[in-house]
């Protein structure tokens, strides 16, 4: 880890909106289709844009994909290559390709293939192996490459970064895993502490993982809902073993095959990045956004394993973003809230094009320090040396039998707030009319759940002065439950004064004046209370037992005169799926499992239920 210095600097764009649009890929490089060949003899289709500027060298950028290379056909040339339209007017090698078993590329997918520590053999592959093979293969066959070589990717495509980044292949200098899944059971994608994702994995997976017979330019299309409600749809839809019978028919494997891997097993553990991501060589630029809805967990386990191996060549970048927002619009504006600067357009004109210049052109200057982090609230860059910031310090933020929120522990005895569950009628997790999970929840006023009697609120007093926290959020709940499991929602708030006026136009038109702002939320199962994530074991009927587990990161500024609320709820629908308040196998649950229960969470001497996070001072 890296000492601690930290600044806040302005944010200067220079607009060349005019020029990109002016832009035509077709006049500017030639479009190859080639097929690269395997250790194990699978082809990979690889579509290759390369420079029509013969008079220099160029260095190769390369984008692994699962979601296809189109257009296909040499004449047939993508509006935009590489990372942003700044990387085709520098001029790289663009090369993209279809990851195996995908669209054009021959042989078999498997979802994030599982890393081979010591291959053996020439049938050893995984997705560091291609990685390695196609580097090799481009270097050889692409004129007018300089020898180096960059790796990017957004979402699935930065899973294949990550791994791409293990490859360690002596051209591969510089990568940057962006939103990189890294593991779908313990927070990216799919699940979040035991808790499915729901319309997320159904969205997902049925529109992505089809089956095929060969290589293809188009898979058949997914099932359809006949509904935009997903709130009505997957009330009706029950149980969780009901969407094969209802819907997917086995016609969708992957569905079947998650559905016998409840508990993180090693179906799970072999998927997770972060268990190999060590010892790599590429310097590595690793992006997130505070606002994604999908893959927040894994920027940030990544970037915890690199540091603790490889600091010196790892650096992380959290901006205000969705998924993959850094890399479209201005990134200036979500859902109600908006902020000054345009975060996206400054970090791919200021951040990644110069990162990627410096590594593979030898051009300009290193634009990163340890970690480059937006602070929302107070909409400002600053840069450290060590993140979590070393000036910051961990402070506990109580609940009390009152409702208020306090920093010193309750003295009450025998305190608690109850309230009761129905997983007929849980608690939507958006006011919005969507079958997605969406982005804008991550930002959303609470106030539609606000006073709902299976909801508890607690909130400070008013700021006497800004309060900003930064790093990790963790909620220590005392609890108990009338059933053998149930779920735990804990979410942070910033609420608004009521005097706050709508200066700033939005596009619901909302009213600020009292908005209630989500912060951060997560949801943990009860039963891997004790994070023995393979071992799920009953909670004892109304005992008081001690819940721990982590909100993930942010740095928030809470302005002086808001306050600070803190939400808990045990159902979140149908962002995740129901708990039916029983100990059993919840993808194996029939609609009359489903009861309701009643939780207590307690605030007393004894019992105590706080949050914990790490809170500086920084400075206007």
């Amino acid at each position: 880890m890296k000492k601690y210095f930290g600044f806040i600097f302005t944010v200067v764009i220079f607009s060349n909106i005019s020029f990109s649009q002016q832009f035509n890929v077709k006049d500017n490089y030639i479009k190859k289709e080639v097929y690269v060949p395997m250790r194990d003899g699978v082809k990979l289709f690889t579509s290759i844009y390369i420079p029509r500027d013969s008079t220099q060298n160029f260095p190769i950028m390369l984008n692994r994909t699962p979601y296809s290379v189109a257009p296909y056909g040499t004449d047939n040339y993508r509006n935009m290559v590489g990372p942003s339209q700044l990387f085709a007017e520098e001029k790289y090698i663009f090369a993209n390709q279809d990851v195996r078993g995908r669209y054009m590329s021959e042989g078999e997918f498997v979802m994030m293939r599982p890393q081979i520590k010591n291959k053996k053999s020439r049938n050893d592959i995984d997705e560091s192996s291609d990685t390695w093979d196609t580097i090799e293969w481009l270097l050889k066959n692409v004129s007018n490459n300089n020898g180096k070589v960059g790796q990017y990717g957004i979402s699935y495509p930065g899973f294949y970064t990550a791994v791409g980044t293990l490859s360690n292949h002596p051209a591969l200098i510089a990568t940057s895993p962006q939103a990189p899944m890294n593991d779908t059971w313990l927070g990216d994608d799919f699940h979040h502490n035991g808790a499915f994702f729901l319309p997320h994995a159904f969205g997902f997976l049925n529109g992505f993982k089809r089956e095929r017979s060969g290589p293809t330019q188009q898979y058949k299309p997914g099932i359809q809902f006949g509904t935009e409600d997903g709130y009505k749809f997957f009330l009706e839809m029950g149980a969780l073993k009901n969407a094969n019978k209802k819907y997917f028919h086995d016609s969708l494997s992957i569905w079947n095959e998650q559905m016998t891997h409840g508990n993180y097993d090693d179906y799970w553990k072999s998927q997770n990045v972060a268990a190999h991501f060590n010892n790599f060589t590429p310097v590595t630029m690793i992006v997130g956004g505070w606002y994604d809805s999908e893959d927040l967990y894994g920027p940030l386990k990544l970037y915890e394993a690199a540091e603790k191996s490889v600091p010196k060549n790892t650096y992380l970048v959290m901006g205000p973003w969705t998924h993959g927002g850094w890399s479209r619009n201005n990134g200036d504006t979500l859902g109600d809230i908006r902020w000054e600067p345009k975060t996206a357009s400054w970090y791919r004109s200021e951040i990644e094009l110069p990162f990627f210049n410096y590594y593979l052109k030898g051009k300009g200057t290193n634009p990163l320090s340890e970690a480059t982090i937006f602070e929302t609230g107070k909409y400002r860059w600053h840069k450290f040396n060590e993140y979590p910031p070393k000036e910051s310090k961990l402070k506990n933020f109580y609940l009390h039998q009152d409702g208020s929120i306090k920093n010193n522990p309750p003295k009450e005895k025998n305190s608690f707030s109850e309230y009761v569950n129905d997983p007929k009628k849980p608690v939507p997790f958006t006011q919005d009319i969507s079958m997605r999970m969406g982005t804008l929840y991550k930002v959303e006023d609470q106030r539609f759940v606000w006073n709902r009697p299976d909801v508890i609120s607690f909130e400070t007093e008013i700021l006497n002065d800004d309060l900003t926290f930064v790093g990790p959020i963790t909620a220590h709940i005392s609890g108990s439950t009338s059933g053998t499991d149930c779920d735990w929602v804990v979410k942070v708030i910033d609420v608004y004064p009521d005097s706050t006026k709508n200066t700033i136009p939005n596009p619901r038109n909302a009213k600020m004046s009292g908005y209630q702002q989500l912060v951060r939320a997560e949801i943990m199962r009860s039963k891997y209370r004790d994070q023995n994530w393979s071992n799920p074991k009953p909670m004892v009927k109304n005992k008081i037992t001690k819940i721990d587990f982590e909100l993930q990161d942010i740095m928030h500024t809470f302005k002086k005169g808001h306050r600070v609320m803190i939400q808990i709820q045990s159902s979140w629908f149908p962002i995740a799926d129901r708990n039916p308040g029983k100990f059993l196998n919840i993808y194996e649950a029939d609609d009359s499992d489903f009861q309701k229960t009643t939780q207590r969470v307690y605030h007393s001497a004894e019992n105590q239920t706080y949050i914990s996070v790490r809170t500086m001072k920084v400075a206007n």
